[in-house]
């Protein structure tokens, strides 16, 4: 079974409103931002927005992080690191808090998959051989994508 999380990063940008784009944005780069030790140790959860109280005022936003207590701790002592590596991110102090939410202690570390390397040049000229007859660019775009996920789904 792969985590849920593996998976939110490709549905949030296609399905959901801006909101839940920037959590699969961070869940996407959550290995840079809390390092591999600790990125199968805890995971974002959730991203809770305040409205300004005044018109001058920015909005805020804080970020709901799922660990175990003990790693926890460690993680507090390094929210400064991890808020300034969300909003290198995306650009500006945008997540202006974190929140730590305890989670299960006895549950196994998460094994992410590996990045599997990008097609070789081979493999992505076979790939557009195989569509050059097709003339709709949205379809073409499509199928291309397709054909890149069954080429790498075998070289698992």
């Amino acid at each position: 079974m792969r985590p849920l999380s593996e998976a939110t990063a490709k549905i949030a940008s296609k399905s959901f409103e801006r909101k839940y784009v920037a959590l699969g944005r961070i869940v996407q780069h959550w290995d840079d931002i809390v390092g591999a030790r600790l990125a199968d140790k805890a995971q974002p959860v959730k991203i809770h927005y305040r409205k300004a109280k005044n018109k001058n005022d920015k909005p805020t936003a804080t970020l709901e992080i799922a660990a175990s207590s003990a790693d926890a701790t460690i993680l507090h002592y390094q929210k400064d690191l991890i808020l300034e590596r969300i909003n290198q991110i995306f650009g500006e102090r945008w997540i202006s808090t974190i929140k730590f939410v305890q989670s299960a202690s006895n549950t196994p570390p998460l094994r992410r998959k590996k990045r599997l390397p990008p097609l070789t040049m081979n493999e992505k000229k076979t790939l557009s051989g195989m569509l050059t007859m097709i003339e709709d660019h949205d379809i073409k775009a499509r199928l291309e994508s397709l054909g890149q996920a069954i080429i790498m789904d075998e070289k698992k």
